[in-house]
């Protein structure tokens, strides 16, 4: 009998939630978190984040200042040990996440790579 896909989903999900990885980054954000000053800090840095996404996302054009205030928010969130070792535990969990996603999105590669090789 095939297994529900959603099922499966769902066991997927408990299995990134009881990963290592997973717990890693929830305790690293609950400490982040935890820190008020580094809180904020990262707030502000995930704000501007957010906002030059959506300025590229519209297709609207990032200024050079905006450019050089990222620029100084990555340096500044770098230089605190708490919220540059979330961001790294947050890179690894995106990028289990892609390879995780690769694996789901394997079947139509293969069905739409075989249909563009005829």
């Amino acid at each position: 009998m095939m297994a529900n896909l959603y099922d499966v989903a769902y066991d997927l999900e408990k299995a990134i939630r009881e990963s290592d990885e997973f717990k890693t980054l929830l305790q690293m954000y609950n400490e982040v978190n935890g820190d008020p000053s580094a809180k904020t800090m990262f707030e502000n840095f995930r704000n501007v984040q957010l906002e030059l996404q959506q300025k590229q996302m519209s297709g609207q054009e990032i200024s050079q200042e905006e450019v050089e205030k990222a620029q100084q928010m990555v340096a500044l969130v770098q230089q605190h040990a708490s919220i540059s070792k979330l961001m790294e535990t947050e890179q690894r969990m995106s990028m289990l996440i892609g390879e995780l996603n690769k694996i789901i999105m394997k079947p139509l590669e293969e069905l739409y790579g075989s249909m563009e090789q005829n």
